[in-house]
């Protein structure tokens, strides 16, 4: 990213598929510290028609863990609309910096080491981990790779499951209790935006797991959404 921009460098605006308040103002608010060069903008998929410039560039950033079809399909919809002629970059996952954000997630609450290095010898508080996310089966598919690269920092088996449709958390949960697994942790894989609040927390009591918290405001999030824009003005 560079530390300087023109004047007229393309808007970077942040598409949630929910309210403008709470998390999504939360991430908008670290990258404005971060990249002050950046202008930045938070609009509501529903509102990104109207608010789009139509005589300024713009790189339009969604705030999605995984390239959800239905959102994603709503913003192009919506840029279409505006005539401005704004580009839609991927969703912000998967990617290395995703699955350290969701380490730490983990360790934040106990759930896994926090030093994988120095601390190989510190028996693990886990025996293996549910990626939980939300969208259904197409969801699951989709963090499969997330899931992948948290397994290689936790060295723990990690399985993907949904956490709003069947086969869900509890097939994962039985899976992996099968194999040996008896402390099991769901790490959510989502900011938070996506779903209704306390799935998270009623997917853990069904499978007696401990959970993590939602991605939310953490500096991957924010560091994603700026290398999201960087390459596009790279472009």
């Amino acid at each position: 990213m560079p530390t300087s921009l023109p004047p007229d460098a393309p808007l970077l605006v942040l598409a949630t598929p929910g309210e403008i308040t709470g998390v999504a103002e939360e991430i908008a608010a670290v990258v404005r510290v971060d990249h002050p060069q950046i202008e930045v903008r938070l609009k509501t998929v529903t509102d990104l028609a109207d608010s789009l410039p139509s005589g300024r560039d713009a790189v339009v950033v969604p705030l999605l863990t995984w390239e959800d079809p239905v959102v994603m399909a709503e913003i192009g919809k919506a840029v279409a609309a505006s005539g401005s002629g704004a580009v839609v970059t991927d969703a912000l996952g998967p990617h290395p910096l995703l699955a350290e954000a969701l380490h730490i997630r983990l360790a934040e609450r106990g759930l896994a080491r926090a030093d994988r290095v120095r601390l190989l010898n510190v028996g693990s508080p886990t025996d293996a981990v549910i990626l939980g996310t939300v969208g259904g089966q197409r969801a699951v598919q989709a963090v499969q790779a997330t899931a992948v690269l948290l397994a290689s920092r936790l060295t723990l088996p990690v399985l993907a499951a949904s956490m709003d449709s069947e086969p869900g958390v509890a097939l994962a949960a039985q899976q992996l209790r099968k194999a040996g697994a008896e402390r099991l942790a769901i790490a959510p894989c989502m900011i938070g935006h996506e779903a209704p609040e306390g799935t998270v927390e009623q997917a853990a009591a069904a499978i007696d797991a401990g959970h993590a918290e939602p991605l939310g405001s953490h500096s991957a999030i924010a560091e994603l959404v700026a290398r999201a824009y960087g390459s596009q003005l790279a472009t």
